[in-house]
């Protein structure tokens, strides 16, 4: 004979709410070590970071009560774990002040972009939102003045004249810890668009070689093509006295290559970046490109490239 169906009904209750209560023992440890170096940063900018980022970037996490119940405690602590790889506000004071300014540039920009915080956190937690005047408060923060003296005036119109095509190679190079390759011959590639930093005053030309600029040429940029590879040769800023800004001193360069079989791991992508003059391959070991990764992934839409050149009548034009 069949069971009523208010029983039945009441039995599949009980037992999904035993399920529940047993859930709840299940629970991966979620600890807030020692602040060994928390950000150093004026009291408006820290609270904006306290209250939107700390909670994932900190070991000052505080789980309201929704975030302890099981399953949603299951997805804070994967989020906060990963969170704290790859920013750490906590640790973040060990670095020098202008190491710690270049890692809050980053963060900042990925909250312009509205990847942070994650559209999933502040759905359910809208109070850690970052408000239009608040994002000026960061960037603010991240804009210093600019001052060049001749001496540094008359280094960057020298170190310029050798990166220029027919200029004095710079030195020779060598493979990037990630093993992405140093290519001599970007500096004869063509422009794709340009763009800045206004957090320390540095100016970037995107280049592209033959295959990136056909790939434009033919729209076919989304995603490009593989042995696309990209260029971006930084300056800083060198302003004159009748409010001109030229190229500085030179910076760096990176290289994006694309490979859908190489770099399968990173998006299709390898990257590269050589500091200075000296063309000193950046990064302590091949894991160092995870940073270049987290930067691109909120453009990965754009198959993770930021300054997206406008297709024309057979040729690419930039903006």
């Amino acid at each position: 004979m069949a069971k009523p169906p208010l029983r039945s009904s009441v039995t599949f209750l009980i037992i999904l709410g035993v399920l529940f209560l047993g859930m709840q023992f299940l629970r991966p440890e979620l600890t807030n070590p020692p602040v060994k170096a928390d950000l150093q940063a004026p009291p408006e900018v820290k609270q904006i970071l306290r209250n939107s980022c700390y909670n994932c970037h900190s070991n000052e996490t505080r789980l309201p009560w929704y975030d302890k119940v099981v399953p949603a405690y299951w997805i804070v602590t994967s989020d906060v774990t990963t969170a704290r790889q790859h920013l750490n506000f906590s640790e973040l004071g060990s670095l020098p002040p202008a190491a710690q300014k270049a890692k809050l540039y980053e963060a900042v920009n990925q909250i312009q972009l509205g990847a942070m915080p994650l559209p999933a956190y502040t759905k359910v937690h809208p109070e850690a939102t970052v408000t239009e005047a608040q994002l000026k408060v960061l960037r603010d923060y991240l804009a210093p003045a600019s001052l060049t003296t001749p001496a540094e005036t008359a280094t960057a119109n020298e170190q310029y004249g050798k990166w220029l095509p027919n200029g004095t190679n710079l030195t020779q190079t060598h493979l990037s810890p990630n093993g992405v390759p140093f290519l001599p011959d970007y500096k004869n590639w063509k422009a794709i668009s340009s763009t800045d930093r206004f957090d320390n005053h540095t100016m970037r030309e995107i280049l592209g070689n033959d295959i990136a600029i056909k790939a434009i040429a033919e729209n076919h940029i989304n995603p490009w093509p593989d042995g696309t590879v990209l260029a971006k040769v930084t300056w800083f800023q060198q302003p004159d006295d009748k409010g001109f800004v030229h190229a500085g001193a030179f910076q760096q360069v990176e290289l994006m290559e694309r490979d859908s079989r190489k770099y399968a791991a990173t998006g299709n992508w390898g990257y590269g970046r050589w500091r200075g003059t000296e063309l000193k391959p950046y990064g302590n070991d091949a894991k160092f490109d995870a940073e270049c990764v987290g930067c691109h992934t909120p453009v990965k839409k754009n198959d993770y490239v930021y300054t997206m050149p406008i297709a024309g009548q057979g040729k690419g034009q930039s903006q």
